[in-house]
């Protein structure tokens, strides 16, 4: 059973690594505003996923529960191609929430790598989010 546990984490670790590459080019297509505003939204996905049931499962119905891994990073990937940018950034949300909770605490170490590059990606968003001029405008004192 442990061969076959190995297979499967492999497996969906170069699935998770061949869509975060797709993924990391429309982050860095996207305008600078818009990646502040995507680093927003990831956020708001990772903190929605981790108050589901099954954080790894956010995104999927309840009735594929039982699959080794969910469908939300397929859907994510899906809604991160799309044409309209709102749902592309949506999408890329969903994608990185997912992502980040299926590899997180995982025992596998073949899942370390594409965590470590979520966690980077992450990382990048929000230093772009820090260094937005919105971002230090709503931070500053009301003027009287």
């Amino acid at each position: 059973m442990r061969i076959v546990t190995r297979l499967i984490a492999m497996n969906r670790a170069r699935q998770l690594s061949q869509q975060l590459r797709e993924i990391a080019r429309s982050v860095y297509a996207l305008p600078k505003r818009s990646r502040a505003r995507l680093g927003t939204m990831a956020l708001r996905e990772i903190g929605q996923a981790s108050r589901s049931d099954f954080p790894h499962l956010y995104g999927t119905s309840p009735e594929e529960r039982y699959l080794p891994w969910g469908q939300g990073t397929d859907i994510g990937l899906a809604r991160a191609r799309s044409d309209n940018p709102e749902v592309a950034m949506r999408g890329i949300a969903l994608w990185l929430a997912v992502a980040y909770h299926e590899t997180k605490d995982t025992p596998h170490a073949n899942l370390k790598a594409p965590h470590r590059e979520v966690m980077r990606l992450l990382r990048e968003l929000k230093e772009e989010h820090r260094a937005d001029p919105a971002h230090k405008w709503m931070q500053a004192p009301a003027a009287a």
